[in-house]
């Protein structure tokens, strides 16, 4: 299942008698368990979902996204990546992005529409099946350049998923709007076209991986408060946040638009000067070959 390596690279750190006798060391295994954990509680949103329990069916679907985001990152940290966490968690992320938010949405507002508010869903998870084997693929290019790493090729999963039950969040609120549930229909369809088309999207590795000494205390301030604005008030919390992300969409779009461009105009550049590099050395034997016939020919008229 796991193929033997040594994640130290260090030979007096190496015991020979761990994977020779098929043995694995249990850190390799937490971040598929964390993966597992977050796959446990997409199902469980499903579940809940179905039982008509909205807020306990986001809570779910918002930890099974938390968990998501740490399990790449815990297998980095402990040196335990590995092809099979890579497929394991490509299975749940369609599990908890694809079906759940598409099964609580039929369950809260799409079912009055019967065979079309189904066909919704389906859209929306075979989307979510789309986006994510592209994202697989798109992982296996090395010929990308540095500058796209900032932007997604459509809209994440996870995000999807979330913004995806925006009307729940809206009617948490409050908020009642007239003829809802062909709303929610269109509005279905629309983020799953999303997570399929090429929109550029903001990538959460334009963030960087440091951060100035002097901005670590406000990042823990605002993580905190993050969380508890999330835990106290969650259906404002994740209102707003949808909203925000999709009102960056056009301007991730602007954003990316001017880095192509930018990295266009740099290539001219470059290829302008290799251009000019290589004229001057086409004509410099041309001038020092016609330095030499002007030399012959005063030797000849002297």
């Amino acid at each position: 299942m796991f193929s033997p390596f040594d994640p130290e690279k260090d030979e007096r750190k190496r015991r020979p008698l761990g994977f020779a006798r098929g043995q694995v060391p249990v850190r390799v295994l937490v971040p598929n368990i964390v993966t597992l954990i977050g796959l446990c509680a997409g199902l469980t949103a499903i579940r809940l979902g179905i039982e008509h329990r909205w807020d306990l069916a986001v809570a779910a679907l918002v930890f099974a996204a938390f968990l998501d985001g740490i399990d790449g990152h815990v297998a980095r940290l402990l040196k335990a990546s590995s092809r099979f966490g890579a497929e394991l968690d490509s299975l749940a992320d369609f599990v908890n992005f694809g079906v759940a938010p598409a099964i609580i949405m039929f369950s809260w507002a799409l079912e009055d529409l019967h065979s079309l508010g189904w066909i919704a869903v389906l859209v929306f998870a075979v989307c979510s099946a789309l986006r994510l084997a592209r994202f697989n693929v798109s992982l296996d290019r090395t010929d990308a350049p540095a500058w796209q790493n900032a932007f997604f090729v459509g809209v994440p999963a996870p995000a999807g998923a979330l913004i995806l039950l925006l009307p729940i969040y809206a009617q948490d609120l409050g908020l009642q709007f007239p003829s809802l549930t062909p709303l929610v229909l269109l509005y279905t369809l629309a983020i799953a076209l999303l997570m399929v088309s090429n929109v550029p999207t903001f990538s959460v590795k334009m963030i960087g991986q440091r951060i100035p000494r002097e901005h670590v205390l406000p990042v823990f301030v605002l993580a905190a408060l993050f969380i508890a604005l999330l835990l106290t008030y969650p259906s404002l919390t994740l209102a707003v946040g949808s909203v925000l992300y999709l009102a960056l969409i056009p301007v991730s779009a602007f954003r990316y638009l001017l880095a192509k461009r930018k990295a266009e105009e740099h290539a001219k550049t470059q290829n302008g000067k290799s251009d000019n590099a290589k004229g001057h050395g086409k004509d410099e034997p041309a001038t020092k070959a016609s330095r030499s016939n002007a030399d012959t020919s005063l030797s000849s008229k002297s």
